[in-house]
């Protein structure tokens, strides 16, 4: 028997997993799905029902506007300003 040599990280996991990248349990995903899918999150791979790591982590951050391509001067300013009054 082979030892693994180089771990390797997968960028597609399976609903479980993916459920838990949102902090729900596999339960709450699942009831919760329909929901998320309306606020544009990612669709499982057609094929192996696996979703993609990354594209969750890029519908969190828009979701959250961390990373958002074309923000405006004024956008940017107004969530700047967002970002102080929470603090």
């Amino acid at each position: 028997m082979s030892e693994i040599r180089h771990r390797v990280d997968p960028r597609d996991v399976p609903p479980a997993k993916a459920a838990r990248r949102l902090h729900l349990t596999l339960a709450e995903f699942n009831e919760r799905l329909p929901e998320l899918r309306l606020r544009g999150f990612p669709a499982p791979d057609p094929t192996t029902g696996n979703y993609s790591l990354p594209a969750i982590d890029r519908w969190m951050d828009a979701r959250d506007r961390l990373t958002s391509p074309k923000l405006a001067p004024d956008d940017q300013e107004e969530l700047i300003n967002e970002r102080i009054a929470r603090l």
